[in-house]
């Protein structure tokens, strides 16, 4: 099958949008991803997708760490800012302002105020093609109770509420 078509149909699959993060302050990067899955709950691990020219992998592979982060709605202007859609790179990615940052067990960032986080330490990873699976323990995690989540569907991220 044609790349093109295959990227136009998997678009069809509404996904949780996620910023993938590590490295430390003042060398920190990440990326917005949509290929994150829960592998299993015991013990809790789950796996990312990473493109090998994305500015995370190499920094992944060194740090044997990364933060996943869930995004709330409200959150849609980092989805924009770590797809690289605003040209920012890196740790200036980082500084988008009203966002806030912190680190829990392994001291990849993880974002404050976000729909979920989770902090895993890579075990496991296998190169495919163009991309790096990486597995990784979950070590720590948080929830927001209140957010609403943002989504990815047909190429452009989705506010979706409760009608109730």
């Amino acid at each position: 099958m044609d790349a093109n078509k295959y990227r136009a149909i998997m678009q069809h699959q509404a996904g949780a949008v996620a910023l993938i993060t590590t490295g430390d302050v003042g060398a920190r990067t990440g990326l917005t991803a949509t290929a994150v899955c829960s592998l299993t709950d015991d013990p809790p691990t789950l796996l990312v997708c990473v493109n090998r020219s994305a500015s995370a992998h190499d920094l992944i592979c060194e740090k044997m760490t990364f933060g996943v982060n869930l995004l709330a709605q409200h959150q849609q202007e980092l989805a924009g800012a770590f797809s690289g859609r605003t040209g920012l790179n890196g740790e200036d990615r980082f500084h988008v302002e009203g966002h806030e940052w912190t680190t829990l067990k392994t001291d990849a960032p993880v974002l404050v105020g976000a729909l979920a986080n989770l902090d895993c330490e890579v075990i496991e990873q296998q190169t495919f093609k163009t991309h790096t699976i990486f597995i990784g323990a979950v070590r720590e995690g948080s929830i927001s109770e209140t957010a609403a989540p943002l989504l990815y569907f047909r190429g452009d991220f989705w506010d979706v509420r409760p009608t109730s």
